[in-house]
């Protein structure tokens, strides 16, 4: 147990972002998901309009510091070649 008042902040203070980060991932990596499901069974109309929600997800959670900013524009950039590739064919 932490004995210095500021000690027992930071706990509390990590234990929210914990919280918070936990809760961000988990709505982010439910909507890729079905993002992919979508993708994988050819489904283009429904898979382009999920997207918006995904790339929305995916700036939240790049903002909140949840992921790495760089992590969110990687699989946004990914994404859009699955879903172009996808209506090509």
């Amino acid at each position: 147990m932490p004995v210095h008042k500021s000690a027992v902040k930071r706990i509390r203070t990590s234990q929210k972002k914990h919280a918070r980060n936990l809760a961000i991932q988990s709505e982010l990596k439910t909507v890729l998901k079905k993002l992919d499901g979508l993708i994988s069974s050819n489904k283009a109309d429904q898979a382009k309009e999920l997207i918006q929600q995904a790339m929305v997800k995916l700036d939240i959670a790049a903002s909140k510091g949840a992921i790495h900013k760089k992590r969110a524009s990687r699989k946004k950039s990914r994404l859009t070649k699955k879903l172009n590739k996808l209506k090509t064919a």
